[in-house]
């Protein structure tokens, strides 16, 4: 990556990492998931490590949280409460200890006792103060230099203590966390489900909220409980280590947990203990903190950004689960793209049972050295898409089998060509990619024919009442109703459906044929596109004709239609079989109307909008309907030019790659703000 591209991925990754650590950390929203989250600062990262001179004040990487609440009065800290970078792998944490090393010029691993792992919980960051033994003031993180006073509610959390034992400074400002435990939790999800109230999303935000309740009483309802880690002011230690001793002597709750470690090595197997265990303990944790043990050296680190040099947050790696590959099989899809399938041995990933996994295309299966009869490790990306990220070679019996792509087509026994990274079934007719021609050509963005399914489709083609999908407008009630499990009433049903349907839209149309490449937005470009150039159309063949015209070089002049989708679109209609099916159409008594164009004038002109996932509230088709209306546009696929990205529920590889490219992402409720 050059300075400049750096420059410009910098910018977006701090745009959207500081507007999720908003939501975060000061609204109390997740918006995406913490690994999610640290993925994106770890980037942010590792650019600036790259190109240092880029690093700006306002970096996310040089603050730590967000705004205090206005609610609270501000409470300022005697020393900036830090944050710390994150680590994912032993390469990552081998990486820091060099640059701490190169920093200090000179190694740290040299005591039996050189490193103090602590576990990192999902909690909130909390100062507290004491005169004379006394709890006198307690506060949140903030921005890291000023935070919230919270006191009130802080009085009623039971494992801080309100007066010290031992023999405590005058003044003694300590550090921990307050959380909530699993235990605690499922209770207070108990009392919603009673009184019919939505569960709360996790015990992080519940900690927080409960936390900046005006009412303590509300505070003290929720039995909060907390850990210290961390002197302040009042007392100087030669290592971490001895602050938490000193910690338990005063009275504080300090967690039993925490390990010294004589060198990474030990660190890394404390990090692999606690993982594998972590289900045991009472209360959430993403990681553990890996700090310098010597306080000399951690002082004589210093201090990059916000973050100090000698201490980092050493986090877990995404929920994953290990099983056996017990085959590879391959679908057909409606291009006539074949696309290999790993048969799982059934296991839980993140609380689904996954028996299936996508490998996407063969140069994916050959990255992964992938066999029949691996042990491999399956994550579930976003929660939602099962992957197989890694092959355990190690693991191997000798009996493993090398895939192959067929030759011929599963279904058809065509050959199978190579185009790139994808294989496809040389007979454009196949039968498998037929019939996923029609499921798509009835589908709701085509002709939306409601109650002709799969499962009817197929029965049409197995009893052999279609051959394609021009067919279905020549069908009878009598066709129909012969057919088992079929009653008079639903064949007239269906019937009636069809043929209410030989009326569609030119965009509908479009779609509706199944062109590589084009879909519903794409199909909506042509058919503006169409509408300007002037050509009346008013059925299928009035289309074929239009298209038959444009050249290639046209076809690219319209917005948003490059090279590679105009070829397709150009191909497809100079195809003799392709031709047959929409004159076969036009026979079949299909008559297309021309869209109206509706000018861009609204608030959203200029903006440009992919949706993604399931919408409750609107439809995919009434949100789209409403971006036109403001006057924005509606994209298929995400880039470094699209405005917003609307993520629903179960939102997939879209919204990865809004992530990716730090496209602002809106949920159903921000989105429907926007156009308020």
């Amino acid at each position: 990556m050059t300075k400049f591209e750096a420059e410009k991925r910098i910018e977006k990754l701090k745009h959207e990492i500081n507007r999720y650590r908003y939501a975060y950390h000061v609204e109390n929203k997740s918006l995406i998931s913490d690994e999610a989250l640290d993925s994106l600062k770890k980037e942010l990262f590792d650019l600036e490590m790259q190109f240092p001179d880029l690093i700006t004040p306002d970096s996310p990487t040089q603050r730590v949280a967000g705004k205090p609440l206005e609610e609270f009065k501000k409470m300022p800290h005697e020393r900036p409460m830090l944050s710390f970078n994150d680590a994912f792998s032993e390469e990552d944490m081998r990486d820091w200890l060099k640059r701490l090393e190169n920093y200090l010029g000179h190694e740290v691993q040299s005591s039996e006792r050189t490193f103090f792992c602590e576990l990192k919980i999902d909690g909130l960051a909390i100062e507290l103060e004491y005169e004379n033994g006394i709890f006198v003031r307690g506060g949140t993180r903030g921005d890291g230099t000023i935070g919230e006073d919270v006191t009130q509610n802080l009085r009623t959390v039971e494992a801080i203590p309100l007066r010290l034992g031992g023999n405590p400074p005058r003044r003694l400002v300590v550090r921990g966390e307050v959380f909530l435990t699993k235990k605690e939790f499922a209770r207070l999800n108990k009392e919603q489900e009673k009184k019919g109230e939505k569960n709360y999303a996790n015990p992080r935000n519940v900690a927080a909220g409960s936390i900046r309740q005006l009412d303590p009483k509300v505070t003290a309802s929720r039995k909060l409980d907390s850990f210290q880690y961390d002197i302040v002011t009042g007392l100087e230690f030669k290592t971490h280590e001895e602050e938490h001793d000193a910690l338990k002597s005063f009275g504080f709750k300090i967690n039993p947990d925490n390990r010294h470690a004589k060198n990474l090595d030990e660190v890394f197997a404390f990090h692999k203990h606690i993982y594998e265990h972590r289900e045991k303990l009472g209360y959430e944790i993403d990681g553990i903190v890996v700090i310098v043990n010597d306080n000399n050296n951690f002082e004589n680190g210093a201090v990059i950004g916000k973050t100090p040099r000698a201490a980092i947050a050493y986090k877990f790696s995404p929920r994953e689960a290990t099983t056996m590959v017990e085959d590879i099989t391959v679908g057909v899809g409606r291009t006539g793209t074949l696309t290999p399938v790993a048969v799982l041995k059934a296991v839980n990933v993140g609380g689904v049972t996954v028996t299936h996994a996508t490998l996407h295309n063969m140069d994916e299966i050959e990255r992964l050295g992938l066999k029949i009869g691996d042990t491999v490790v399956v994550s579930r990306a976003g929660d939602v898409i099962p992957q197989v990220v890694k092959v355990l070679k190690e693991l191997r019996t000798g009996r493993e089998k090398v895939f192959h792509m067929p030759e011929r087509c599963p279904v058809d026994g065509s050959k199978v060509t190579r185009d790139g990274v994808a294989y496809k079934c040389s007979n454009p007719r196949c039968g498998a990619r037929l019939r996923e021609e029609i499921y798509h050509f009835v589908s709701k963005g085509a002709y939306n024919i409601e109650g002709l399914g799969p499962k009817i489709v197929d029965r049409f083609l197995d009893e052999g009442l279609i051959t394609d999908a021009a067919d279905i407008f020549t069908l009878q009630k009598g066709d129909v109703e012969a057919l088992e499990r079929f009653g008079e009433k639903s064949a007239e049903n269906i019937i009636k459906e069809i043929n209410l349907k030989k009326e569609i839209s030119l965009s509908r149309f479009i779609y509706g044929l199944s062109i590589i490449h084009v879909g519903e937005e794409t199909a909506r470009l042509l058919s503006q596109a169409i509408s300007n150039f002037q050509f009346p159309i008013s059925k299928p063949k009035d289309a074929l004709k239009v298209f038959e015209k444009l050249s290639f070089e046209q076809l690219q002049e319209i917005p948003d239609i490059g090279p590679k989708v105009a070829q397709s679109i150009y191909d497809w209609f100079r195809d003799a079989r392709n031709i047959q099916f929409v004159e076969k159409l036009d026979r079949a008594g299909i008559r297309v109307k021309e869209e109206k164009i509706v000018k861009a004038t609204g608030r959203l002109k200029g903006k440009s909008f992919v949706l993604t996932g399931t919408l409750h509230v609107l439809s995919r088709e009434q949100a789209k309907d409403k971006i036109r209306a403001a006057g924005g546009d509606v994209n298929e696929s995400v880039s470094k030019n699209t405005s917003f990205v609307i993520a629903g529920a179960e939102s997939g590889s879209k919204l990865e790659k809004a992530h990716k490219l730090g496209v602002k992402v809106l949920n159903e409720e921000e989105f429907l703000k926007l156009l308020s």
